[in-house]
């Protein structure tokens, strides 16, 4: 990952019983940080009938305590591509409410104010929309610290305007919270993008883009997008069926194939080889790319929040700042209709209510510095201005590098 320029990694899924020291050490010594996703498969929203509850909230609360130790952890993800029709848009304020309960537990904690946000699938119908209402509001502490896009809409030999980035510039370009791509790097010019919990077919404009060239990466960290978004995330680094990977460990074992250190008939285990010319051609990008970012000393943010999106049949079924729900409301057929009119209450109480909070007002704890690699100067260091949601829009651009 060092050689390649790394400087962060996400990591989807983790156990947070098990001992991370290792290689949150390893990590750090290389001058890398990580992003972590607080779902798991038993514990994410489900967007056709969403619920926020003691038991999601709970395992949530366990991720956190267990890196929050960790100062090169750069933020916490509470969902990946929950939403993916403008139908699914009324499990919103279920994602917020997720992101409220969680900034309100960190900072009764005291644990440092490491930002929390949310990944989101790249539908045109959708994004805008659901972009805006997770910044939006009066209150500051239902907010999301940082915006994530899933995009692969740059495929191959394409350009700024014809791959669509241009749109998702002038849709982010006054935006008031971080901006990053946290997955990219299409490999198929219609390609299947696979998860546990949606299958999506996502078109491009392009050709056939097998071997990768990772064309995309010389607009977000050049002048073109540099000043809004803040990173991206390359998908990703093990060789699997799906053949996005950046370096394997050996031939596939075989879809059926089991024993030690083989993971979905994929060896997990050994000395990691780079696969040409993706490796190389990413490798080759980023060392010649030189952002630039903001000192948090100078960090002065002008942009007001977005206006929470009204209600449009189909596209977006959430009318204007809805209240979120508390913890463990019932999703039923009063919620839904308070959402979908702009109620004053999205649901009525199932359990325990929480408290939204407010930012503690602490100085973050400054994670380690470290730079993309040795042919970029450091700018704005990495993660560690990402530690401070209060001033969150000083992490543009760190540079996040990840897979």
């Amino acid at each position: 990952m060092k050689t390649l320029g790394a400087n962060s990694i996400r990591v989807y899924h983790v156990d947070p019983s098990a001992d991370h020291d290792g290689c949150m050490s390893a990590f750090s010594d290389a001058g890398i940080y990580a992003w972590i996703d607080l779902d798991t498969f038993p514990t994410y929203i489900i967007a056709t009938h969403p619920q926020w509850n003691q038991s999601q909230y709970s395992a949530y609360q366990k991720v956190m305590d267990t890196f929050q130790r960790y100062d090169n952890v750069a933020g916490f993800f509470v969902g990946n591509e929950i939403l993916t029709t403008g139908a699914n848009s009324i499990a919103a304020p279920y994602v917020k409410a997720a992101v409220r309960d969680m900034k309100a537990y960190r900072d009764a904690k005291g644990y440092r104010n490491i930002p929390v946000g949310y990944s989101a699938a790249d539908i045109s119908d959708l994004r805008p929309n659901l972009q805006n209402y997770l910044a939006c509001g009066s209150n500051s502490s239902e907010a999301l610290d940082f915006f994530s896009l899933n995009a692969y809409e740059w495929c191959g030999a394409s350009t700024f305007e014809q791959s669509g980035y241009s749109q998702l510039q002038q849709n982010a370009s006054n935006y008031n919270i971080p901006i990053f791509f946290s997955e990219t790097g299409c490999n198929t010019p219609t390609y299947v993008h696979l998860t546990s919990r949606v299958l999506s077919i996502h078109n491009s404009n392009t050709s056939l883009c097998s071997p990768r060239t990772f064309d995309d990466q010389a607009a977000i960290f050049g002048s073109q997008m540099s000043d809004t978004w803040s990173g991206a995330i390359i998908y990703e680094w093990i060789q699997e069926t799906n053949d996005y990977g950046l370096i394997s460990y050996g031939p596939s074992a075989g879809p059926t194939a089991t024993g030690a250190g083989v993971v979905g008939g994929f060896t997990r285990t050994g000395t990691p080889t780079p696969i040409s010319p993706d490796f190389p051609n990413l490798s080759r990008h980023w060392a010649t790319l030189s952002p630039s970012g903001v000192a948090m000393s100078a960090y002065s943010p002008s942009h007001s929040p977005p206006a929470c999106p009204a209600f449009t049949s189909g596209l977006w079924e959430v009318n204007g700042e809805v209240a979120l729900p508390t913890l463990g409301a019932q999703f039923n057929g009063a919620a839904s209709s308070s959402i979908t009119s702009g109620g004053g209450t999205t649901a009525t109480s199932g359990g325990g209510s929480s408290g939204s909070g407010t930012g503690s007002g602490r100085s973050s704890t400054p994670a380690p510095t470290g730079t993309a690699s040795g042919s970029r100067s450091a700018g704005a260091t990495s993660a560690s201005a990402a530690t401070s949601s209060a001033a969150a829009r000083a992490i543009r651009p760190f540079w996040v590098h990840v897979f």
